[in-house]
C-alpha cells in the first residue's frame, strides 16, 4: 500500500516545540485525521502510541508492515515506538527503512541522524545535514534549528569550526534563544577563540539580560583571560540577580582567590557551602585554597569528605597526605601517598611525597624504592638528591651517600642554605681523609 507524504502528518513534528531545544530527543507523534485513514493496524498502532502504550504498539506496526514492507510512515512508527522502548539498534535499523522507502522526509532523517549521533556512528552527519535541507511539516524554523542544533553537537568533536557554523544557523533560526550562541561559545573557547566566545556570550546576553549562563561563561572568560575587572563586572550582576545563589559565590571566591585576595576568597567559599554542603566542585576549591593557605587541619577534612566519594582518586590521597604531613603525621601521610601511587602507578609527584614523608618516618628504603621511581617519571631536583643521599646515610652506605651529597651540592647553587651545610658537614664525617 503506498503512503502520501500528507499521511505522515497524522504522526510527527507538530509536538516537535514542546521538546524544546534538546536535541538529544527525536521528534514525537502529533496524530491528526488524514482522508482516507491509514490501514487498520497502522491507525490502531498510532492510537497506542498517542496513549504511550507502545509495547501494544510494536506487534501492530510489524502487521502493518507484513502486509506493505516499504509504508515509510510504519516504518517511521516503529523507529519511534522501539526508541521509546529503549531499543536504540532497532530504532535505528527501523528509521533507515523509514529513509529507504522515502528519503526526502525532514522527521524519518533527522530522529535516524539524532540516534546515529547518540550511537556515535558517523554516518549520523549524512541524515542530519539532509534534515537542514529538508522541509517539515510543521514549526519549519523550529525543525530546521533542531536539526542544526543536532548536528552540531554531533560535529563537536571532529569538526569543530562546522559544529560552530551550525550552532551559527540555528541561532539565526531562533533568534529569542540564548542558547545557541552560549554553545558556540563553549566550542570557541576551546578552540582558544576567546574574542570571538566573548561576542557570542555577549550576544547571548543582549537576548537575555538575566542568563544566568551567559553571565557564567562571560566571567569564566574573563577570569580566564586575567581580566579580573571585567570578571567583576560581570558577577557584581550575577549576584545582584541571584544573591543567594551558590555558584555565584563559588566563582566570587575563585575571582578573588585568582586576585590574590585569600581571605576574602575563604569567606566567599565558606558561605556558598553552607547553602551547598555537598557540591563536590565547592569542596575542591575550598580544599585547595585551605592547602595554599597553609590551613592543614581545615583542608583534611574538606579532602577527606572529598575522598568518602571519590575514593579511588589518587590526586585527593595524594593532597590529604600533604595536610597530613604538613601536621606531622608521618605515618599516615605515609599511608595515604602509598594509596596514591598504587592507584595510579605513573604518579611521579606522589612518589616524591611518599619519599619525604618516609624518610620523615625513618623508613629510609621505601624512601630509596620512591625516589627510584619518581626518578624514572620526572626530573631529579636538589631535593631528591640530598632524601637520597641522608637515607644512604642513615643506612651506612657512605660511598653512595656520598654521590648524592655531592650531586646536591653541584644542583643546590645556594638555595637551600641548611641542607647544604648539613651535607658539606656529613662530607667531612664520611668521605675518607686524604
Amino acid at each position: 500500500m503506498a503512503t502520501t507524504r500528507s499521511s505522515l502528518l497524522a504522526i510527527c513534528l507538530a509536538a516537535s516545540l514542546a521538546l524544546g531545544q534538546n536535541t538529544g530527543r527525536t521528534v514525537r507523534h502529533h496524530k491528526v485525521e488524514v482522508q482516507g485513514g491509514p490501514p487498520p493496524e497502522l491507525a490502531q498502532a498510532e492510537a497506542a502510541i498517542g496513549k504511550q502504550d507502545y509495547a501494544a504498539a510494536e506487534p501492530l506496526l510489524k502487521k502493518a508492515l507484513q502486509a506493505d514492507p516499504n509504508n515509510y510512515v510504519a516504518w517511521f512508527d516503529l523507529g519511534f515506538t522501539d526508541h521509546a522502548l529503549g531499543k536504540n539498534g532497532e530504532a535505528i535499523a527501523a528509521y533507515r527503512k523509514s529513509v529507504a522507502a522515502k528519503g526526502d522526509v525532514f522527521e524519518s532523517n533527522l530522529n535516524l541522524g539524532i540516534l546515529l549521533a547518540e550511537a556515535h556512528q558517523p554516518d549520523a552527519e549524512q541524515f542530519l545535514r539532509a534534515a537542514t535541507k529538508l522541509k517539515p511539516t510543521a514549526e519549519i524554523d523550529e525543525g530546521h534549528a533542531r536539526a542544526w542544533m543536532a548536528l552540531a553537537d554531533a560535529l563537536e568533536a571532529t569538526q569543530p569550526d562546522q559544529a560552530i557554523q551550525a550552532y551559527q544557523q540555528a541561532a539565526a533560526l531562533r533568534p529569542k534563544d540564548p542558547d545557541p550562541l552560549l554553545s558556540a561559545g563553549v566550542l570557541l573557547e576551546k578552540q582558544n577563540r576567546p574574542t570571538e566566545a566573548e561576542q557570542e556570550y555577549k550576544a547571548a546576553l543582549a537576548i537575555d539580560p538575566s542568563s544566568k549562563d551567559a553571565l557564567t561563561a562571560l566571567a569564566n572568560l574573563y577570569m580566564r583571560s586575567r581580566r579580573f575587572s571585567d570578571a567583576r563586572d560581570v558577577l557584581t550582576k550575577l549576584q545582584a540577580l541571584r544573591p543567594s545563589d551558590p555558584a555565584v559565590m563559588m566563582q566570587l571566591g575563585r575571582l578573588l582567590a585568582a586576585q590574590g585576595k585569600n581571605d576574602q576568597a575563604i569567606s566567599q567559599l565558606e558561605a556558598a557551602q553552607k547553602l551547598a554542603p555537598n557540591d563536590p566542585a565547592l569542596r575542591r576549591d575550598l580544599a585547595d585554597l585551605y592547602l595554599s593557605q597553609r590551613k592543614f587541619d581545615r583542608a583534611e577534612a574538606q579532602y577527606r569528605a572529598l575522598l568518602a566519594a571519590a575514593p579511588r582518586d589518587a590526586e585527593l590521597h595524594d593532597l590529604l597526605g600533604r595536610c597530613i604531613l604538613e601536621q606531622k603525621r608521618y605515618a599516615e601521610a605515609q599511608s595515604e601517598f602509598g594509596i596514591a601511587v598504587s592507584l595510579k602507578p605513573d604518579f611521579g609527584a606522589a612518589y616524591g611525597d611518599l619519599a619525604f614523608a618516609a624518610s620523615e618516618n625513618q623508613n629510609y628504603q621505601l624512601t630509596l624504592g620512591a625516589l627510584e621511581k619518581r626518578a624514572s617519571l620526572l626530573p631529579e631536583t636538589p631535593i631528591t638528591y640530598f632524601l637520597r643521599a641522608t637515607a644512604y646515610d642513615h643506612l651506612r652506605d657512605y660511598k653512595d651517600a656520598s654521590v648524592n651529597y655531592h650531586k646536591f651540592l653541584e644542583a643546590a647553587e645556594g638555595k637551600f642554605p641548611d641542607q647544604e651545610w648539613q651535607a658539606r658537614h656529613r662530607l667531612i664525617a664520611i668521605e675518607p681523609k686524604k
